[in-house]
Protein backbone atom coordinates (compact mmCIF):
# COMPACT_ATOMS: atom_id res chain seq x y z
CA UNK A 1 0.00 0.00 0.00
CA UNK A 2 1.80 3.13 -0.92
CA UNK A 3 2.19 6.07 1.37
CA UNK A 4 1.22 9.60 0.90
CA UNK A 5 0.98 12.63 2.31
CA UNK A 6 -1.78 13.31 5.15
CA UNK A 7 -5.15 14.40 4.31
CA UNK A 8 -5.60 17.93 3.78
CA UNK A 9 -5.97 19.00 7.44
CA UNK A 10 -9.77 20.25 8.85
CA UNK A 11 -11.03 23.51 8.70
CA UNK A 12 -11.15 23.71 12.33
CA UNK A 13 -8.06 22.97 13.83
CA UNK A 14 -5.98 23.65 17.38
CA UNK A 15 -3.50 26.52 17.41
CA UNK A 16 -1.29 23.52 18.28
CA UNK A 17 -1.64 22.26 15.16
CA UNK A 18 0.33 22.50 11.87
CA UNK A 19 -2.28 24.93 9.78
CA UNK A 20 -1.88 27.20 13.57
CA UNK A 21 1.90 26.83 13.22
CA UNK A 22 1.78 27.63 8.98
CA UNK A 23 -0.89 31.40 10.35
CA UNK A 24 1.61 32.19 13.04
CA UNK A 25 4.55 31.61 10.14
CA UNK A 26 2.99 33.75 7.23
CA UNK A 27 1.59 36.03 10.05
CA UNK A 28 4.20 38.95 8.74
CA UNK A 29 2.75 38.25 5.13
CA UNK A 30 -1.04 37.25 6.09
CA UNK A 31 -1.59 40.46 8.34
CA UNK A 32 0.04 42.96 6.01
CA UNK A 33 -2.50 41.42 3.15
CA UNK A 34 -5.28 40.68 5.17
CA UNK A 35 -5.43 43.80 7.22
CA UNK A 36 -6.32 45.75 3.64
CA UNK A 37 -9.98 44.75 3.85
CA UNK A 38 -10.58 46.01 7.25
CA UNK A 39 -13.32 49.12 6.98
CA UNK A 40 -12.21 49.88 3.63
CA UNK A 41 -14.72 50.15 0.71
CA UNK A 42 -14.51 48.14 -2.02
CA UNK A 43 -13.41 50.34 -5.12
CA UNK A 44 -9.92 51.17 -7.20
CA UNK A 45 -8.09 52.36 -4.11
CA UNK A 46 -8.43 48.79 -2.28
CA UNK A 47 -7.23 47.19 -5.50
CA UNK A 48 -4.09 49.47 -5.83
CA UNK A 49 -3.34 48.56 -2.49
CA UNK A 50 -3.82 44.81 -2.36
CA UNK A 51 -1.48 44.90 -5.35
CA UNK A 52 1.20 46.82 -3.69
CA UNK A 53 0.98 44.74 -1.22
CA UNK A 54 1.00 41.26 -3.19
CA UNK A 55 4.21 42.83 -5.00
CA UNK A 56 6.16 43.36 -1.54
CA UNK A 57 5.16 39.87 -0.52
CA UNK A 58 6.86 38.76 -3.60
CA UNK A 59 4.18 37.21 -5.68
CA UNK A 60 5.53 39.28 -8.34
CA UNK A 61 4.72 41.21 -11.20
CA UNK A 62 2.57 38.27 -13.12
CA UNK A 63 1.31 36.32 -10.70
CA UNK A 64 -0.07 39.60 -8.90
CA UNK A 65 -1.83 40.74 -12.49
CA UNK A 66 -3.51 37.03 -12.45
CA UNK A 67 -4.75 36.95 -9.20
CA UNK A 68 -6.46 41.15 -9.08
CA UNK A 69 -7.52 40.24 -12.61
CA UNK A 70 -9.43 37.12 -11.56
CA UNK A 71 -10.60 39.12 -8.15
CA UNK A 72 -11.97 42.17 -10.20
CA UNK A 73 -13.84 39.16 -12.41
CA UNK A 74 -15.38 37.58 -9.22
CA UNK A 75 -16.25 41.26 -8.04
CA UNK A 76 -18.25 41.83 -10.39
CA UNK A 77 -20.29 38.90 -11.70
CA UNK A 78 -20.68 37.93 -7.89
CA UNK A 79 -20.97 42.38 -7.03
CA UNK A 80 -19.71 42.23 -4.22
CA UNK A 81 -19.44 44.77 -2.27
CA UNK A 82 -18.57 43.88 1.47
CA UNK A 83 -14.42 44.02 2.17
CA UNK A 84 -14.51 41.14 3.63
CA UNK A 85 -16.46 39.27 1.27
CA UNK A 86 -13.73 40.32 -1.31
CA UNK A 87 -10.75 38.81 0.96
CA UNK A 88 -13.30 35.33 0.75
CA UNK A 89 -13.46 35.49 -2.27
CA UNK A 90 -9.39 36.19 -2.93
CA UNK A 91 -8.44 33.51 -0.94
CA UNK A 92 -10.50 31.07 -2.88
CA UNK A 93 -8.89 32.71 -6.60
CA UNK A 94 -5.17 32.02 -4.57
CA UNK A 95 -5.86 28.72 -3.91
CA UNK A 96 -6.75 27.59 -6.94
CA UNK A 97 -3.75 29.39 -8.49
CA UNK A 98 -1.60 27.09 -5.73
CA UNK A 99 -3.13 24.04 -6.41
CA UNK A 100 -0.76 23.33 -9.39
CA UNK A 101 1.79 22.88 -6.89
CA UNK A 102 -0.42 20.36 -4.70
CA UNK A 103 0.95 16.91 -4.86
CA UNK A 104 1.13 14.14 -2.76
CA UNK A 105 4.73 12.35 -1.92
CA UNK A 106 3.73 8.97 -2.51
CA UNK A 107 5.97 6.06 -1.15
CA UNK A 108 5.90 2.51 -1.68
CA UNK A 109 5.03 2.21 -5.95
CA UNK A 110 8.96 1.52 -6.42
CA UNK A 111 11.05 0.17 -3.54
CA UNK A 112 14.07 1.85 -2.65
CA UNK A 113 12.27 4.82 -3.54
CA UNK A 114 15.61 7.20 -4.48
CA UNK A 115 15.54 10.21 -3.60
CA UNK A 116 18.14 13.22 -4.57
CA UNK A 117 18.43 15.94 -2.69
CA UNK A 118 19.83 18.90 -3.85
CA UNK A 119 20.04 22.98 -2.76
CA UNK A 120 22.35 26.35 -1.89
CA UNK A 121 24.25 26.79 0.86
CA UNK A 122 21.88 27.53 4.20
CA UNK A 123 18.82 26.79 2.21
CA UNK A 124 18.58 24.13 5.50
CA UNK A 125 18.73 20.68 3.29
CA UNK A 126 20.19 18.67 5.89
CA UNK A 127 17.66 19.54 8.34
CA UNK A 128 15.14 18.97 6.31
CA UNK A 129 16.20 15.65 5.22
CA UNK A 130 16.29 15.07 9.16
CA UNK A 131 13.04 15.83 9.61
CA UNK A 132 11.48 14.06 6.37
CA UNK A 133 13.26 10.97 7.30
CA UNK A 134 11.53 11.04 10.85
CA UNK A 135 8.25 12.14 8.78
CA UNK A 136 8.32 9.55 6.18
CA UNK A 137 9.44 6.73 9.34
CA UNK A 138 6.06 7.88 11.19
CA UNK A 139 3.90 6.73 8.19
CA UNK A 140 5.83 3.63 8.03
CA UNK A 141 8.43 3.49 5.78
CA UNK A 142 12.22 1.81 6.40
CA UNK A 143 14.37 4.68 5.53
CA UNK A 144 18.20 5.15 4.64
CA UNK A 145 19.90 8.15 4.28
CA UNK A 146 23.00 8.88 1.93
CA UNK A 147 26.00 11.87 3.39
CA UNK A 148 26.71 12.66 0.22
CA UNK A 149 28.12 15.82 1.14
CA UNK A 150 31.18 15.42 1.14
CA UNK A 151 33.07 18.78 1.30
CA UNK A 152 31.87 19.47 4.69
CA UNK A 153 32.71 17.27 7.75
CA UNK A 154 30.15 19.13 9.94
CA UNK A 155 27.18 18.19 7.20
CA UNK A 156 28.05 14.81 7.60
CA UNK A 157 28.16 14.95 11.07
CA UNK A 158 24.76 16.59 11.12
CA UNK A 159 23.40 14.13 9.22
CA UNK A 160 24.71 11.29 11.05
CA UNK A 161 23.08 12.83 13.99
CA UNK A 162 20.03 13.00 12.67
CA UNK A 163 19.97 9.51 11.76
CA UNK A 164 20.81 8.42 15.06
CA UNK A 165 18.30 11.29 16.81
CA UNK A 166 15.78 8.66 14.08
CA UNK A 167 17.55 5.59 14.50
CA UNK A 168 18.33 5.80 10.78
CA UNK A 169 21.20 4.15 9.05
CA UNK A 170 23.39 6.70 7.07
CA UNK A 171 25.62 5.57 4.57
CA UNK A 172 28.66 7.89 4.86
CA UNK A 173 32.60 7.70 3.95
CA UNK A 174 35.25 10.62 5.39
CA UNK A 175 35.60 12.73 2.02
CA UNK A 176 36.19 10.70 -1.05
CA UNK A 177 33.24 11.07 -4.13
CA UNK A 178 29.39 12.07 -3.62
CA UNK A 179 28.28 9.96 -6.31
CA UNK A 180 30.12 7.11 -4.87
CA UNK A 181 28.58 7.39 -1.59
CA UNK A 182 25.40 7.91 -3.10
CA UNK A 183 25.54 5.03 -5.58
CA UNK A 184 27.07 2.89 -2.24
CA UNK A 185 23.77 3.80 -1.04
CA UNK A 186 21.32 2.86 -3.75
CA UNK A 187 22.52 -0.69 -3.52
CA UNK A 188 22.42 -1.02 0.42
CA UNK A 189 18.91 0.30 0.24
CA UNK A 190 18.09 -2.65 -1.82
CA UNK A 191 19.79 -5.15 -0.25
CA UNK A 192 18.08 -4.33 2.79
CA UNK A 193 14.67 -3.87 1.92
CA UNK A 194 14.49 -0.33 2.16
CA UNK A 195 11.03 1.74 1.34
CA UNK A 196 13.41 5.26 0.75
CA UNK A 197 16.96 6.34 0.09
CA UNK A 198 17.76 9.45 -0.15
CA UNK A 199 20.67 11.08 -0.85
CA UNK A 200 22.11 14.58 0.79
CA UNK A 201 24.48 16.75 -1.65
CA UNK A 202 26.61 19.71 -1.15
CA UNK A 203 25.01 23.08 -0.75
CA UNK A 204 26.19 24.81 -4.34
CA UNK A 205 25.49 27.99 -5.96
CA UNK A 206 23.87 27.88 -9.59
CA UNK A 207 26.48 29.90 -10.98
CA UNK A 208 29.15 27.33 -9.95
CA UNK A 209 29.10 25.01 -12.93
CA UNK A 210 31.61 22.83 -12.04
CA UNK A 211 29.47 21.89 -9.06
CA UNK A 212 25.96 21.86 -10.74
CA UNK A 213 28.32 19.64 -13.46
CA UNK A 214 29.15 17.32 -10.22
CA UNK A 215 25.49 17.32 -9.66
CA UNK A 216 24.85 15.72 -13.13
CA UNK A 217 27.29 13.18 -11.78
CA UNK A 218 25.84 12.54 -9.14
CA UNK A 219 22.26 11.56 -10.76
CA UNK A 220 23.65 9.32 -13.44
CA UNK A 221 25.45 7.13 -11.00
CA UNK A 222 22.72 6.64 -9.25
CA UNK A 223 21.10 5.53 -12.84
CA UNK A 224 23.74 2.63 -12.84
CA UNK A 225 22.68 1.26 -9.38
CA UNK A 226 19.10 1.94 -10.38
CA UNK A 227 18.23 2.83 -14.05
CA UNK A 228 14.72 3.87 -13.11
CA UNK A 229 16.38 6.36 -10.09
CA UNK A 230 16.94 9.01 -9.21
CA UNK A 231 12.85 8.73 -8.64
CA UNK A 232 12.54 11.77 -7.21
CA UNK A 233 14.51 15.00 -7.39
CA UNK A 234 14.23 17.48 -4.44
CA UNK A 235 15.36 21.09 -4.41
CA UNK A 236 15.83 22.82 -1.30
CA UNK A 237 14.49 26.53 -0.87
CA UNK A 238 14.47 28.95 1.50
CA UNK A 239 11.20 30.56 2.05
CA UNK A 240 13.03 34.10 2.73
CA UNK A 241 14.81 34.59 -0.50
CA UNK A 242 11.92 35.43 -2.50
CA UNK A 243 12.29 35.82 -6.14
CA UNK A 244 15.35 34.88 -6.06
CA UNK A 245 14.14 31.58 -5.27
CA UNK A 246 12.70 31.61 -9.24
CA UNK A 247 16.42 31.73 -10.75
CA UNK A 248 17.28 28.76 -8.47
CA UNK A 249 14.71 26.38 -9.57
CA UNK A 250 15.05 27.21 -13.11
CA UNK A 251 19.37 26.54 -13.30
CA UNK A 252 19.08 23.42 -10.78
CA UNK A 253 15.69 22.15 -12.60
CA UNK A 254 17.83 22.17 -16.16
CA UNK A 255 20.52 20.76 -14.49
CA UNK A 256 19.12 17.83 -12.99
CA UNK A 257 15.38 17.68 -13.57
CA UNK A 258 13.33 18.83 -10.42
CA UNK A 259 10.64 16.97 -9.44
CA UNK A 260 9.72 18.55 -6.70
CA UNK A 261 10.75 21.36 -3.88
CA UNK A 262 10.81 21.41 -0.32
CA UNK A 263 10.23 25.24 1.02
CA UNK A 264 11.80 26.06 4.35
CA UNK A 265 12.27 29.12 6.67
CA UNK A 266 8.13 29.56 5.88
CA UNK A 267 7.88 30.40 9.60
CA UNK A 268 8.25 34.61 9.49
CA UNK A 269 8.97 35.33 6.61
CA UNK A 270 7.45 38.60 5.33
CA UNK A 271 7.93 36.86 1.45
CA UNK A 272 5.02 34.15 1.77
CA UNK A 273 4.06 35.17 -1.68
CA UNK A 274 6.70 33.45 -3.79
CA UNK A 275 5.25 30.51 -4.17
CA UNK A 276 2.19 31.67 -6.27
CA UNK A 277 5.42 33.25 -8.59
CA UNK A 278 6.07 29.50 -9.24
CA UNK A 279 2.77 28.46 -9.45
CA UNK A 280 2.43 31.35 -12.57
CA UNK A 281 5.25 30.11 -14.14
CA UNK A 282 7.08 33.08 -13.86
CA UNK A 283 10.48 33.88 -15.53
CA UNK A 284 10.60 30.56 -17.55
CA UNK A 285 9.99 28.47 -14.20
CA UNK A 286 7.84 25.44 -14.24
CA UNK A 287 5.23 24.83 -11.59
CA UNK A 288 7.08 22.76 -10.00
CA UNK A 289 5.24 20.28 -7.10
CA UNK A 290 5.85 21.92 -3.58
CA UNK A 291 5.78 18.84 -1.45
CA UNK A 292 7.17 19.90 1.97
CA UNK A 293 7.38 23.34 3.97
CA UNK A 294 8.81 23.92 6.46
CA UNK A 295 6.60 26.12 9.34
CA UNK A 296 8.95 25.91 12.30
CA UNK A 297 12.31 24.73 13.90
CA UNK A 298 10.45 21.71 15.52
CA UNK A 299 11.03 17.58 14.00
CA UNK A 300 7.52 17.96 13.41
CA UNK A 301 7.28 21.23 11.30
CA UNK A 302 7.98 19.99 7.54
CA UNK A 303 4.65 19.64 6.27
CA UNK A 304 2.83 18.74 3.34
CA UNK A 305 2.10 21.62 0.87
CA UNK A 306 -2.04 22.02 0.93
CA UNK A 307 -2.88 25.20 -1.54
CA UNK A 308 -6.48 25.93 0.33
CA UNK A 309 -4.65 26.35 4.27
CA UNK A 310 -1.61 28.45 3.00
CA UNK A 311 -4.21 30.32 0.84
CA UNK A 312 -6.00 31.31 3.86
CA UNK A 313 -2.71 31.73 5.86
CA UNK A 314 -1.44 34.10 3.42
CA UNK A 315 -4.73 36.07 3.83
CA UNK A 316 -5.16 36.09 7.38
CA UNK A 317 -8.07 37.75 8.72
Amino acid sequence: MPLEAPPEPAASVSPSSWLGRLRKGLSRTGQTIGGLFVGVRVDEALFEELESALIVADTGVAATSMLLDALRTRVKQDKIEDAEAVRQALVQILGDHLRVLEKPFVVGQVTPLVVMIAGVNGAGKTTSIGKLAFTLQKQGAKVLLAAGDTFRAAARQQLVEWGDRNNVTVIAQDGGDSAAVAFDAVNAGRARGMDVVMVDTAGRLPTQLHLMDELKKIRRVIAKADPQAPHEVLLVVDGNTGQNVLSQIKAFDEAIGLTGLIVTKLDGTAKGGTLAAVAAASRGVRPIPVYWIGVGEGIEDLQPFVADEFARALVAD
